[in-house]
């Protein structure tokens, strides 16, 4: 999942907030509702109350890719909407992966909730020997006996931050501690907490990050989800959401736009760079997960480690921010992703990295209503 996803350009003011795909449009509205809508939902079917919890969850370039097709009075298939992957930057599906891997973990958790335990049966059709295709990512079954998980309590407040990181305040060894025991094994997980540690992990990772900007199809795969101004956003709550104060007179007379953040040279794209320069200089730790394996089944099982390390983080009031650009596979990030994987993945597959630490709080990206992601037989 990567940090194309949120920045700020502070000399213009403007707030760049993101997310991805689209399924079918749907009347403009709130396009944070579905954050406050999960708490309070009563549908009498209990999936489609933990679905409103499910698309809550961490996903690259928040494309949102879960389809679901309800199956009898306790079952449903999560697929992944095949329109929504990104194939220059995830061109084996990994990322894509992870992140339904994210949206069955916090269905799990929030059926538990209601003291139901919910059965994940990841490609219960077979996996996919190359990209993702049309079978079931995961068959998902309601039954008595849940217990509740004590991460749950962080899913409303779960942000990732695309901030500076408070470097005065080091990550509490318990925190730590914390963090490490949300990844089960034979996931692994990985941290670097003092300045001689993080230093290299984030010159590596900056390394990737300015790559994938210098790469014209790999960040004009970000440029193409842009949408400009709160209209756009309400009306599809996806690809990177540009809005906030100030943000609508500037689209109104055209400074805002697309054009304006393509290609090095262009009115805004220093700015970028610039501002993310500075949020990778502060960063007092990174943390990282691997998996023994490789495959799509590895990614799903990532995908559910990284949302239960993600709210063990919002607990322990710390912020995560993906940056996982040195792991993508195409050919422009292949040094990086071999320096990363030599690096850390000892002998295993790196599956996420991430910056850790201290930010003010963030508000939600945007989402599309649960009841957008269903599909009938």
């Amino acid at each position: 999942m990567t940090t194309r996803r949120r920045f700020l350009l502070t000399t213009a003011g403007v707030l760049l907030a993101g997310s991805g795909g689209l399924i079918r449009a749907v009347a403009a509205g709130d396009p944070l509702g579905p954050w406050t809508a999960a708490p309070t939902a009563l549908d009498p079917d209990p999936r489609l109350r933990a679905l409103g919890w499910a698309v809550l969850a961490p996903n690259p370039h928040n494309r949102q890719p879960w389809l679901v097709r309800l199956s009898g009075t306790d079952s449903l298939l999560l697929f992944c909407d095949l329109d929504r992957r990104l194939p220059v930057t995830d061109p084996l599906d990994r990322q894509i992966t992870i992140g339904l891997g994210a949206f069955a973990e916090l269905f799990r958790m929030a059926a538990a909730a209601e003291g139901l335990a919910a059965r994940i049966e990841p490609f219960p059709d077979g996996v996919p020997a190359q990209r993702l295709d049309a079978r079931p990512v995961a068959r998902i079954t309601l039954g008595p006996g849940g217990v509740a998980d004590p991460l749950f309590v962080a899913a409303p407040t779960r942000r990732s931050a695309k901030r500076p990181f408070d470097t005065a305040r080091p990550v509490p060894a318990g925190a730590l501690a914390a963090l490490a025991a949300a990844v089960p094994a034979p996931l692994r997980f990985g941290a670097a907490t003092t300045p001689e540690t993080v230093a290299p992990l984030r010159d590596l990772a900056w390394a990737a990050w300015q790559t994938e900007a210098m790469t014209p199809e790999a960040h004009g795969e970000s440029v193409a989800l842009m949408r400009l101004g709160a209209a756009a956003v309400a009306a599809q709550p996806d690809g990177i959401s540009v809005w906030g104060p100030g943000i609508e007179e500037m689209v109104a007379r055209g400074e805002l736009t697309r054009d304006a953040m393509a290609a090095p040279g262009r009115p805004g794209f220093q700015v970028m760079l610039d501002r993310y320069r500075a949020i990778f200089d502060a960063t007092p730790a990174m943390v990282w997960i691997t998996s023994p394996g490789s495959g799509h089944a590895a990614a799903f099982a990532a995908g559910q480690a990284w949302l239960r390390l993600n709210l063990a983080a919002t607990a322990a009031g710390l912020s995560l921010h993906p940056i996982s650009q040195a792991l993508q596979e195409y050919p422009a990030m292949a040094p990086h992703y071999a320096a990363a994987q030599a690096r850390l993945g000892e002998g295993g597959t790196v599956q996420m990295l991430g910056r850790l630490g201290t930010a003010p709080p963030v508000p939600p990206t945007p989402r599309w209503p649960a009841a957008t992601r269903i599909v009938g037989a």
